[in-house]
């Protein structure tokens, strides 16, 4: 069982440390347990608790990204509650049981409902977890399949309210990626875990779902993109046959970023059964040691 991070958070207002204010209670919330209250700097900002649980971060402006709305993320809760993403939640686990320290703190960068964490948390022993989204729906399904997590509402591509070299294994799963951010938390030796979609990833319904055409060399590009701050450890393809319903596809259209446009699939024209690929690669990553990033840095 993990517990909440005590000093790893950072204020995203004057980046001054973030501690975790007082806990509710059985006379507070029946709901909450021991979750904190508040997050509070020395400064004297402060970010109260939402009625479900998580923290929203983003003050001021917010953000400009379209966050996944409540129909969108109850389409991902009813998919994955289908169990047709298992597969994958439990290769992510293996590759961080595999290479993470004992009792390691965690960062999922673009945790949304929570699911993968809840799997990794199975085979992995943590001490404390922390998950980052933009959508608030999502981080209300979190909070609650995530007992013990900081849920944090945040943009990826901002400076992430962590402090430097705090996060021994980030784990980043179908969600933009911020390599300086990336290698600025985690502690040298920490792992990285990415999952990005290969091209035959759902093919045989891209087109009824309306979804997005997948390039090939998306994991190269990653790579690329980590270096010189992380050294790819292991890549390995994650592949396995699903057999959806017209319920399933409808729910793949809403849950991505067609569901922003209100995405509807002909369920009518759909067999009963229908057999689709699911294909990922599953990429873990050493944060390297800052002398060796420094020393491949290319000059400007």
């Amino acid at each position: 069982m993990s517990s909440f991070p005590g000093n790893i958070l950072m204020c995203p207002v004057c980046r001054d440390r973030l501690d975790a204010g007082p806990t509710f209670t059985s006379e507070t919330s029946t709901q909450q347990g021991g979750r904190p209250r508040l997050l509070q700097c020395q400064r004297g900002h402060r970010f109260d608790a939402a009625r479900q649980g998580y923290f929203n971060l983003l003050t001021g402006r917010g953000t400009g990204f379209e966050a996944d709305t409540t129909a969108m993320v109850q389409a991902r809760i009813d998919f994955l509650g289908g169990g047709h993403f298992g597969p994958l939640a439990d290769a992510v686990g293996r590759a961080a049981a595999e290479c993470a320290v004992d009792n390691p703190v965690v960062l999922d960068a673009g945790a949304g409902t929570g699911y993968y964490l809840r799997e990794l948390e199975r085979q992995v022993p943590v001490s404390a977890v922390v998950a980052l989204d933009i959508s608030k729906f999502a981080l209300r399904r979190a909070a609650k399949l995530l007992p013990d997590a900081l849920c944090l509402v945040w943009d990826v591509w901002r400076p992430l309210p962590v402090v430097d070299e705090s996060v021994d294994l980030l784990i980043n799963i179908f969600a933009p990626r911020n390599p300086d951010e990336f290698a600025r938390v985690c502690r040298e030796g920490g792992v990285l875990i990415v999952v990005t979609p290969l091209p035959q990833h759902l093919q045989e319904i891209s087109d009824v779902a309306g979804l997005l055409n997948i390039r090939s060399g998306k994991d190269d590009d990653v790579a690329a993109a980590l270096t010189p701050d992380f050294t790819l450890a292991a890549s390995r393809s994650v592949e396995f046959p699903m057999t959806l319903t017209p319920e399933d596809v409808q729910n793949i259209a809403a849950m991505g970023p067609a569901g922003h446009h209100g995405a509807s699939v002909r369920m009518d024209t759909l067999p009963e059964r229908l057999r689709v690929t699911a294909a990922f690669t599953v990429q873990t990553f050493h944060r390297r040691r800052k002398e060796d990033s420094e020393k491949s840095t290319p000059v400007r």
